[in-house]
């Protein structure tokens, strides 16, 4: 895997508890030609058995950022996939492995993206899916369909690999700064922004919200906005802030 990409792949572990699992990961990732480990507020780490089941990768696990807070970990990234093995009662877009490889890739060409994974024995909740654009699911026996967090991630890194050499690594676009695509963070801000003014002029009552702020949040994800768009819309928001009540936004 061409190393700009590898190094702007991000693979994140939210509150891993088995530090088993921890270097099963980092194992999987060097075997694909992956580096960047993340993890958000793990249960047990560092840890012996975390170094025991890296097996040689330990250059991928001592270089692990740990974050404490779950959106840290995604502030500079303009592409978040996170994992699911279970249907949701609102329906996110979901890609199969190989698209979520390939779309990771194209997009780690140019910008940091993560593919993200949730708790061994939870998942991902839907408020931190509410942070990625798609969802993928591992395909697998409907019977017996869990599948082990050390195992998840060398799946889906195996795909990362391959799209990676199919692409040879992608080619950087070339963007200026300005068209470069949202950042996790800018996209934060654009969707507190927007809560602020829906609950500003009445659109949404914040006690009772509903999915409403969810359902708004994945058609921007959709139009995957553009730092100028991004921009362009919180102006927006801005003036109809100051023609509400006169005051401007943050």
């Amino acid at each position: 895997m061409a190393t700009a990409v590898c190094e702007s792949i991000k693979i994140v572990l939210v509150e891993p508890t088995h530090p088993g699992n921890i270097g099963a990961a980092a194992r999987a990732l060097k075997t694909m030609g992956l580096s960047h480990l993340c993890l958000v507020a793990p249960k047990n780490y560092p840890s012996a058995e975390a170094t025991a089941r890296a097996s040689g990768a330990d250059d991928v696990l001592h270089a692990a950022e740990v974050v404490s807070v779950y959106a840290d970990a995604l502030q500079d990234c303009t592409l978040v996939v996170g994992t699911s093995a279970r249907r949701r009662s609102l329906a996110w877009p979901e890609l199969d492995p190989a698209e979520c490889a390939e779309r990771l890739v194209e997009a780690a060409a140019s910008s940091p993206v993560a593919l993200v994974f949730g708790r061994e024995h939870s998942g991902l909740t839907n408020r931190e899916l509410d942070h990625c654009q798609y969802l993928v699911r591992i395909p697998a026996n409907p019977a017996y369909s869990s599948l082990n967090l050390g195992a998840a991630v060398q799946v889906l890194a195996y795909e990362l690999h391959k799209a990676a050499l199919e692409t040879g690594g992608g080619a950087a676009a070339a963007l200026t700064d300005r068209d470069r695509p949202a950042t996790a963070a800018e996209m934060a801000g654009l969707m507190g922004h927007l809560q602020d003014v829906a609950t500003q002029v009445g659109f949404l009552h914040p006690a009772h919200p509903r999915l409403l702020m969810r359902r708004l949040r994945r058609l921007v994800h959709r139009s995957q906005p553009d730092r100028t768009e991004i921009n362009i819309l919180r102006g927006f928001l801005k003036a109809v802030q100051r023609a509400t009540d006169g005051r401007g936004g943050d």
